[in-house]
Parts: C-alpha cells; structure tokens; sequence
C-alpha cells in the first residue's frame, strides 16, 4: 500500500494520516505495528515512519513503551444515559481535561425545520470545537434564545462550560432535556475542524433542554468522534 510520492505532502504527514484513519476504522487497537512492519506495508523509509509516530505521540494518539512498542491512547469518554450532564463533565469523569474552541457565535435566522424544534424564529448560534487532553473530539452547535444568548456571548466561551455558565452566572436552572443518538458520517467541514479523514463515523446528539419552567433554553446538534465518545447505560428486566 505505497503512499503517492507526486503528492506535494510530506510522506511522513500522508503516513501519520493512513495511521489514524486505521485507528479511527478500529483496524489498530492497543498494540500498532512495528516499525519494520509499518516500513514493508507502506514502501517507506524508517526515519519516515518515526516521524509520523512521533507526530501521533506529541498529539496524545499514541504511546510509546519501551521494550514492548506503540499503543493507542485513545479513551473513549462514557456519557452516562439518563444524566443530564455537560460534555465537560463527562470528560472530567474520565480523568481528562476538557477543552474548547470558538468557532462562531452569531444571531441567525432559523429554517422552519429548526423553529419547529426551539418555537423560535432566531436564535444565538455558538458553534465550538471541543477537546479532550488536548486532543479534538467533537464539533458542538448551540441555539439559545435571543436574549439569554447574547448573555452568554459576553464571555470567554474558550474557558467555560455551557452548562456552568448558564447555572452559575446566568441563573438558569435546567430540569430535563430529550436527547437523539444517532450515527453519521462526518461533514466536510468538521473533518477539517477535527482534522480526521472524511470517512469518519461520528455519534451524532441532538438535545432540547428546558428549565424549571418549562421554557426552552437551549438546542444542541453535536456530534463526536465514535472512537473517543461511548454512552454507558444500566438496565434492567422488570414483570
């Protein structure tokens, strides 16, 4: 499986790439393989297999034990079912830094798809990456009223957790939300904001969250890398 050398791409950037694309499709799991192994199946030099390890080790991809060879790294964050929690919170269970990006946060207009959804014609729309020990894991999309957005905007949206904030500082006081799983393949323009191949499979949540009143605050599209984010739910048989 030779990498293109007519590509202008480094081979070791086009390798690193093959690398995590077999991480992401579940093709490596623990153990990588060797270096030599890594050289035969992609037709490449050693010292471009070491820099493309060494790219995914900085990352926290993978790691490296001496005298037993690479692993994956990866954690996947448990989302308890049932529990209304942030995605920072979920993070923090793991034992893991939460993290975030502002893409946008702006005043739209809603189709008609999402004013059915929120009752609302316009709403704030904050979109940010989010990261888990650095590490990007998913793409999160927001939609708050008007007002309560224009709130939250007047903070450092890349240091706080929605959920903290609108609590906290906003007094807003959520009760309950309906949430939808699903499984999709990643957008174009979240695999550049994740840098991870368009193939990715992403699990897909979408969340309507009211207060104790009853009235909508908020409306959340988010979807996850599959290999970082898993849900975690008790059951049981009851006659």
């Amino acid at each position: 499986m030779a990498l293109d050398y007519t590509n202008s791409i480094p081979l070791y950037i086009q390798l690193k790439t093959k690398i995590e694309q077999k991480i992401l499709e579940g093709d490596y799991t623990g153990k990588i393989p060797s270096e030599r192994e890594l050289i035969d199946e992609y037709y490449v030099s050693r010292s471009t297999v070491r820099q493309a390890i060494d790219a995914l080790t900085r990352e926290g991809t993978l790691e490296k034990k001496p005298g037993k060879g690479t692993f994956v790294t990866l954690k996947p964050i448990n989302d308890w079912l049932g529990s209304l929690s942030s995605t920072s919170e979920s993070i923090q269970r793991m034992g893991m830094q939460p993290g975030a990006k502002l893409i946008k946060a702006e005043l739209i207009q809603l189709s008609d798809h999402m004013k059915k959804l929120t009752g609302l014609t316009e709403a704030v729309h904050i979109k940010r990456i989010r990261f888990a020990d650095n590490i990007p894991m998913g793409v999160e999309n927001n939609f708050y009223p008007t007002e309560l957005g224009k709130k939250i905007k007047a903070y450092d949206l890349d240091e706080v957790s929605l959920y903290d904030l609108l609590e906290k500082e906003l007094g807003v006081r959520s009760i309950e939300a309906d949430q939808v799983i699903k499984s999709e393949r990643i957008t174009r323009e979240d695999a550049r904001l994740l840098n991870v191949p368009t193939v990715t499979s992403m699990l897909i949540a979408e969340r309507k969250l009211v207060d104790v009143n009853n009235d909508f605050v908020e409306y959340e599209l988010a979807s996850y890398r599959s290999d970082m984010y898993s849900f975690k739910i008790k059951l049981s048989r009851k006659k």
